[in-house]
């Protein structure tokens, strides 16, 4: 079986994350670069379907040259080869023309079953995997909780309001990976000795045959409003307290 999983390079959740003084971006000096903890789920539930029908894991990524780190952590996990899709064209690219590089690059190898996150920590958009599937002109399965592959086709399993929605398609497809589908493995370090000599080819998009036309372009990042101070409640008497406290959450809170 042929398994593609797509993966980003997305800010550490635990990063301070500070907004340019012009507001055209993030301030990225001192943050921590990770793997999409969705796109973990991805990766795991590739190598596992690996391990029980045989085949091969090729991890594809858009992004700036420091994630080739990600890449080769997908790699270490146990994944085969990477291709990084690496083009400053594409640096900050909306949802559609990140489909369209992913798209291109998967259409010059075999895929059977193509991974992405169900969506990525830092836009969080939700929308690649759908996209990305419509321009294959494949079926897709979204924030998929259990997976089943038998022969040619999968049964998958997604939340919905009260109940758990199960959806069967035929292969190809893109599925979305939701947390719950599994527990994503830490690298070895033989695993991470080896994933400094497993292939990863670099593309851009003219090497796509793509042209790096962005639809969508964030006008400006604003930070949010600064919280305004607390307030103590001060006193002896515990009930004129408590009736001072619930006249601000009333008048000033308006949260009763």
């Amino acid at each position: 079986m042929n398994i593609v999983v797509c993966v980003k390079q997305v800010p550490d959740t635990e990063a301070q994350i500070k907004v340019k003084p012009d507001g055209s971006g993030i301030d990225e000096a001192g943050i921590k670069w990770v793997m999409n903890p969705y796109d973990e789920y991805g990766v795991e539930e590739a190598l596992r379907l690996k391990e029980k029908l045989g085949g091969d894991v090729t991890i594809v990524s858009v992004g700036p040259a420091r994630a080739m780190e990600t890449i080769r952590t997908a790699l270490a996990m146990g994944a085969d080869k990477g291709i990084h899709i690496d083009d400053p064209a594409l640096n900050d690219a909306d949802a559609y023309t990140t489909a369209t590089a992913l798209a291109a690059a998967i259409k010059s190898i075999p895929h059977d079953i193509i991974f992405c996150g169900q969506r990525a920590i830092d836009d969080d958009s939700g929308q690649v995997g759908s996209v990305l599937a419509e321009l294959l002109g494949i079926p897709q399965v979204t924030i998929v909780t259990k997976l089943e592959v038998e022969g040619s086709n999968i049964k998958a399993t997604k939340p919905i309001e009260g109940a758990q929605l199960l959806i069967g398609s035929s292969l190809p497809c893109v599925v979305t990976a939701q947390k719950g589908l599994n527990e994503p493995r830490y690298a070895s370090l033989p695993g991470i000795m080896k994933a400094k000599k497993k292939p990863v080819d670099i593309k851009n998009a003219a090497a796509l045959g793509m042209t790096a036309d962005v639809k969508a372009k964030v006008a400006k990042f604003v930070p949010p409003p600064a919280r305004p101070p607390g307030k103590i409640v001060c006193g002896d008497d515990p009930a004129a307290k408590a009736a001072e406290l619930a006249k601000l959450l009333r008048e000033e809170a308006k949260v009763i």
